[in-house]
């Protein structure tokens, strides 16, 4: 959500930032609804105050014995109430067309993304590990895990339709495992920019206003899940996580504010038909380690390399080759100023996917929320920043295990790093 009055004092700045987002000026159209609700709170403040020294004189005028004059003032009063009762309404209306003008707006990119319009203008900053390589023709994940007869998609199309999987045996445990393995290194102690997050376990639904806080709302109600009583499954723990500091003021020696969580995920994935129609890369449920930070202004752009840095350690650990793209303004998403993307190395596929996003939003959601802190000496109020990083999407992890560390006869080999969450398990095999 942008601020009013940076809109009125940088307009051009405004219009500029849209049209980098490929949007048409809307400075004009938002300014004059700011001017009308201005020009009618003063029209308000004004009856209000003529309605208040009426008031006041009736009295006198009635024991003065004055009737016509108390009269007078009376409908004075009267005059005043109605023009204060419709002036409220029209002020309500006003102010939901402002609401509703600037919760669709994307935020500002900053100046250093690339510009463009899709994936293939991002910018690559680095990658990391040895690409295997292989005596055969690397399979697939979803060809590997069907054929251990651990990764049943038939099983749960009967239950829930495409888009959902039944893992087994082994691999369930995998998924467990990974995840433990992930919050292991974010919760662990804060060492070398690592570790330092307090693990958490917030609801999966969640009420409008909370998805209208971290920008799901009302923009992208056709990718979520809604109950019949108005609960929303969460598309990712970002959503419970960052809203944590809704409503409130925090200080800012508490800042930055680290947490991350393991949760199910539930998107609609509404449109992405046809595509990764096969397999577990885009599901209507998943699981996810995310991470969330919530700092100051002058924190928030290296807390956002420090997250980065964050989810690739469990890709180093894993031993699974990575790239990491600053995402240009294109392919961004809508709450962010800057994203990196993660993407492993999947052999299967002979490409890299994403496997990670991580965004610094400014105070684009705290604005929405209303989250402040308290700056230290002065005690002026400020908007926190946040950002949200998936640290890492644990079904795409698992893909990419399955992926690298296969072998010629069908088994997967465990990495070394997951073999103590694993029972000491090291290899995956038929039978």
């Amino acid at each position: 959500m942008y601020d009013l009055k940076w809109i009125r004092e940088n307009s051009d700045a405004f219009d500029a930032a849209l049209a980098k987002r490929g949007l048409a000026p809307e400075s004009s159209a938002i300014l004059k609804l700011d001017e009308e609700r201005r020009a009618l709170i003063q029209k308000l403040q004004d009856a209000q105050t003529k309605r208040n020294a009426a008031s006041k004189e009736i009295g006198k005028a009635k024991a003065s014995g004055d009737e016509s004059a108390a009269q007078k003032l009376m409908d004075e009063v009267a005059q005043a109430k109605s023009i204060i009762q419709s002036g409220e309404e029209e002020e309500r209306e006003i102010d939901k067309k402002l609401r509703d003008a600037l919760s669709t707006l994307p935020n500002a990119p900053l100046d250093d993304v690339p510009e463009g319009e899709d994936e293939n203008a991002n910018v690559e900053v680095r990658s990391w590990g040895d690409k295997p390589s292989f005596s055969y023709q690397p399979k697939q994940h979803f060809e590997i895990g069907e054929a251990l007869g651990l990764m049943d998609f038939e099983t749960a199309t009967k239950l829930s339709g495409a888009r959902f999987v039944v893992l087994k045996g082994a691999l369930a445990r995998m998924e467990r495992a990974i995840a433990t393995f992930m919050l292991d290194i974010h919760t662990g102690p804060e060492k070398d920019g690592l570790g330092g997050y307090q693990e958490m376990l917030p609801p999966t639904l969640v009420r409008d206003h909370v998805l209208f806080g971290t920008g799901q709302l009302p923009k992208f109600a056709e990718d979520l899940f809604v109950t019949r009583d108005d609960y929303w499954l969460i598309p990712t723990a970002e959503v419970p996580l960052t809203n944590m500091v809704r409503e409130s003021i925090v200080e800012e020696e508490e800042l930055p504010m680290r947490m991350t969580a393991w949760t199910p995920c539930f998107r609609a994935e509404a449109g992405s038909a046809g595509r990764d129609t096969r397999g577990m890369i885009r599901q209507h449920q998943f699981s996810k380690v995310e991470l969330v930070s919530i700092t100051t202004e002058d924190q928030s752009l290296d807390e956002l390399e420090r997250m980065t840095g964050s989810a690739e350690e469990v890709l180093k650990r894993l031993e699974l080759p990575y790239r990491t793209v600053i995402l240009c303004i294109g392919d961004m998403g809508f709450g962010a100023r800057k994203t990196y993307d993660i993407e492993v190395w999947l052999p299967g596929q002979d490409m890299y996917r994403e496997i990670s996003s991580c965004s610094v939003c400014g105070d684009f959601q705290a604005r929405r929320m209303n989250a402040r802190y308290r700056v230290s000496g002065n005690k002026d109020l400020r908007f926190v920043h946040t950002l949200n990083g998936s640290g890492l999407a644990v079904g795409r992890t698992m893909i990419a295990i399955i992926e690298n560390y296969q072998n010629e006869d069908g088994s997967i080999t465990v990495p070394e790093a997951l073999r103590p969450y694993m029972g000491g398990l090291e290899k995956i095999a038929a039978g």
